[in-house]
């Protein structure tokens, strides 16, 4: 059943309970979508997105999920077949945003190969693969967000590992856009910059050094906030911003021009 004027739009948020995910969810629900999202471990802090996304006058279904776990995709997209059933009375859904991740800091010469392989199935491998098995459930003229970062265009020390990872992501989003563009999809990447959440430890926001250094790098002087982001999120998921398509978006404020 595609959308009608009178059916909210759908958007299916990784890592949806907290973060940019959990800011992204609430900033779709005050633009009229409902919103399933996906946490990890931590059901209260979702279950309490799902509760500020009702008081905004939408409907939030929170459902567990392990990206870094590509054996649980299957039985994953039934759930979300069973939670569009019994809540949308829907097969599909508009939008699919992969955000769910993880920051690991480490010099290129001491990343473990523990921790590479770990990037590697959060960042790109179940990325491709949950796509992949939920594309029979994005509807026909829907949207994919993939997440990249600003480290994949400029080089920081310490993030070899996850910059490469995103990198390989603002490839594969160009391949899918042309490959599910006969399906009408289109497909783009949003890069953040450095953003004060607890993200990897939470340093941009708790180091106030870190965070100085940050600001005096970026041409808006300051260093990203949540809602920049979430905000930037939902706009391109717009029904106006349907023609943007296999585009790589920083939003950093103009961070190291």
């Amino acid at each position: 059943m595609s959308t009608t004027p009178d059916s909210p739009r759908i958007a299916l948020i990784t890592g949806g309970s907290r973060g940019l995910g959990r800011n992204a969810a609430l900033a779709l629900a005050a633009k009229g979508n409902d919103v399933i999202l996906t946490y990890r471990s931590r059901r209260e802090e979702a279950e309490a997105v799902v509760a500020e996304i009702a008081a905004l006058g939408r409907r939030g279904v929170a459902l567990p999920l392990d990206v870094a776990d590509s054996s649980t995709f299957p039985a994953f997209a039934e759930q979300v077949r069973a939670a569009l059933r019994q809540h949308w009375q829907r097969e599909q859904f508009d939008y699919l945003l992969n955000n769910a991740g993880i920051g690991i800091h480490a010099g290129f010469a001491d990343t473990s190969e523990a921790q590479f392989d770990e990037l590697v199935k959060i960042h790109f491998k179940g990325p491709f693969f949950l796509t992949q098995k939920l594309l029979h459930l994005v509807r026909d003229g829907g949207r994919i967000l993939n997440v990249s970062s600003g480290l994949a265009r400029f080089a920081l020390p310490g993030y070899a590992a996850y910059a490469s990872m995103k990198g390989a992501m603002e490839v594969l989003t160009r391949y899918q856009a042309k490959e599910l563009g006969v399906r009408g999809i289109a497909v783009n990447i949003i890069a953040p910059g450095a953003i004060e959440t607890d993200f990897g430890g939470g340093a941009v926001r708790d180091n106030a050094q870190l965070n100085a250094f940050v600001a005096s790098q970026t041409a808006l002087g300051r260093v990203g906030l949540p809602d920049d982001i979430g905000g930037a999120i939902a706009q391109l998921l717009a029904p106006e911003s349907g023609w943007i398509n296999a585009q790589r978006i920083e939003v950093s404020g103009g961070m190291f021009l």
